[in-house]
Formats: C-alpha cells, sequence, structure tokens
C-alpha cells in the first residue's frame, strides 16, 4: 500500500530549486531484499559455567568476533601442521604485564619466533634484573634523566657490543646476559630468558636513536646496527617458514615492526622462496595505516593469504586470545 502525503501549508519557498518528488520511487518487499544479519548470527547470553569456550561460541557472528575465531583458526591449524608462528610485538606488550602469557604459550607450542621492536626488549630487560620498569618521562624528561638507567643502559650495551663480536644478533646476545645476569626472583617474567633458554629465536629491530640504551655512554654506534642486522637476516629466514598455513601477529608495533615485516617477506619472494597462504594480525588499541596496508593488506596481493585487523587494548586481547587457544587445543 501507497502512502499519501498532502501539501503542507505555509509561506512559499525563497529557493527556486524544488525537493525532489518521492512519488513514482520504486520499493520492494522485505522479504525479497534479505539482510546480511539473520538471527543465526545474534550472541547467545552467556550461562555459568561454560567456560572460555562457552563464550566464545556464543559470540554474535559478524565483524570482529568472526574475525577472532578465524584467527583462533589459523593459530591453531598452523600448529597442528607444524607451519610457524611468529609474534612481533611492540613495548606496551610488555609493559602490560603479558609476559607470563606469551611465555606460556611458547611453551604449548603457540610460538615459533618473537619478533621485537627496541622498546619491548627494554622492558623485558629492566623486568628481568630489577622486576619493574617504564619510566614517569613527565617527571624526568624537564632535567635530561629520561632514559638515563645506568644499569639498563650498561648492560644491554655490553650484551649487544659482546653478542656482535661473537656474530650473534641483538636478540640472542641480550638472551645470553640475561642468563648471566638477571635477578632470579623476576627472571621467569622475561620474554628474552626464556626464549632464549627454550632455544626459541628473538629477533630485536631498532633505528639508532629510537631506544634509550642509545644514549649511554657504553654505546657503539657499530656494534647495534650489526647486531640488528643479524636479526633481520634472521627475521628473513622465520617468515620464509609462514609459508602454506603460518601465522604473523603484530602486536602494538605502528611503524617499526610493519615496515620490517614488509621488508622481510619481499627479500624471501627475491631469492625465490615460496611465501604464500599464511595468515597475518594485527592487534592493536588503535588501527595505525602501516600495520593495515604491511601486515594486513599488502603481504597477500596475490598470493592467497588472509590479513586481519583486530582492536582492543592488548591486556584484554592477547589473554582472551591465549584462552581460546588452549582451551581449544
Amino acid at each position: 500500500m501507497r502512502c499519501t502525503r498532502k501539501g503542507a501549508a505555509g509561506l512559499s519557498s525563497r529557493y527556486t530549486k524544488q525537493p525532489l518528488e518521492f512519488t513514482a520511487l520504486k520499493t520492494v518487499p522485505i522479504a525479497d531484499r534479505g539482510g546480511k544479519v539473520t538471527i543465526r548470527h545474534m550472541t547467545k547470553p552467556y550461562q555459568r559455567g561454560s567456560g572460555i569456550n562457552g563464550l566464545l561460541a556464543g559470540l554474535p557472528d559478524v565483524l570482529a568476533a568472526g574475525q577472532f575465531a578465524a584467527v583462533v583458526e589459523a593459530v591453531l591449524e598452523a600448529r597442528r601442521r607444524g607451519r610457524s608462528i611468529l609474534w612481533g610485538m611492540g613495548g606496551h606488550v610488555i609493559k602490560c604485564g603479558l609476559a607470563p602469557v606469551l611465555i606460556d604459550l611458547m611453551r604449548r607450542g603457540f610460538v615459533s619466533g618473537f619478533v621485537m621492536n627496541g622498546a619491548a626488549s627494554i622492558h623485558d630487560f629492566e623486568i628481568a634484573i630489577a622486576g619493574h620498569t617504564s619510566e614517569d618521562v613527565e617527571a624526568v624528561l624537564p632535567d635530561g634523566r629520561f632514559g638515563a638507567a645506568e644499569e639498563t643502559g650498561r648492560e644491554m650495551n655490553q650484551a649487544i657490543t659482546d653478542g656482535s663480536r661473537q656474530g650473534l644478533g641483538m636478540g640472542e646476545a641480550l638472551g645470553l646476559r640475561l642468563h648471566h645476569i638477571a635477578n632470579q626472583e623476576y627472571a621467569d617474567y622475561s620474554v628474552v630468558l626464556q626464549a632464549w633458554r627454550s632455544s626459541v629465536p628473538v629477533t630485536v629491530h631498532v633505528a639508532v636513536g629510537t631506544d634509550t640504551p642509545h644514549t649511554h655512554p657504553c654505546a657503539e654506534g657499530p656494534a647495534i646496527g650489526a647486531a640488528t642486522h643479524q636479526d633481520f637476516r634472521l627475521l628473513c629466514s622465520l617468515v620464509r617458514d609462514i609459508d602454506d598455513g603460518g601465522v604473523y601477529l603484530n602486536v602494538g608495533s605502528a611503524v617499526v615492526l610493519p615496515e620490517v615485516f614488509l621488508k622481510a617477506v619481499s627479500v624471501v619472494r627475491n631469492l625465490q622462496y615460496p611465501l604464500a597462504r599464511f595468515t597475518t594480525v594485527n592487534f592493536d588499541f588503535l588501527q595505525h595505516y602501516r600495520p593495515k596496508a604491511n601486515v594486513v593488506e599488502r603481504p597477500h596481493a596475490r598470493s592467497g593469504g588472509k590479513g586481519y585487523a583486530l582492536t582492543g587494548h592488548h591486556e584484554l586481547m592477547i589473554p582472551l586470545l591465549a584462552a581460546a587457544l588452549i582451551e581449544r587445543a
């Protein structure tokens, strides 16, 4: 039944342009139109005692919930097939207290390698030697004390310099150093140290001047450059192994790691190694340009892979992901 409308009384408009007349507009029955969201997509209320599996099974099958389920399945399938699972991490991931979750996932076979920016390695190193990290920048920047922690700068630079002379990458060098100097009360909370003890590769990727140890008197530019370049070459080897079912997760790095990962993808393909049909994921509480382009989209151009962008706080999303993986496994 078509609706009818009487003209409203009032003053004539001063405009020469008149509103478009809708009387001839064609409509369709809603049953014929259909819809992308149906009752089968709806969430199911949580039932007491159903656990993490019940929670996840009850999520609505739309948008991020469906993508989260796809990521869980991709990681599980990679583990089942023995494909590589790489975790790229920014500093905030360590500052959020997630090291125990990541170490546990490593021991359960959900980590083939950790990829860190400089900030992540610094926070992890400080936790291992002091049990705390993350200084109050606003309080110490005015007088130049920001980044001036003696032990952090001295020990990290010593590790990098010694490791470079032995041909080690930065991640392995830091793990070796922590093996000797970490406070045993805090050692179990260090991703770098526990990965080193488990022979799980850790690569650290820095730009000179981005990290506080670069301002320490012990810093040696050639050693820093050599060590992080060694780790880039190691990362290329790790990325080669995500071909055909592997997973790369970028968690909380908005610039450095997305750029480094994209170059590693290009190197692997340039050297004629196969690299296709893998999964990439960007976890962050804000979605930025570089992770979206360099992690989620560009690596899969004409390669048959799939990228996902999941938005949320790391301290919530990563434990949720870990719980889902553990229960499903």
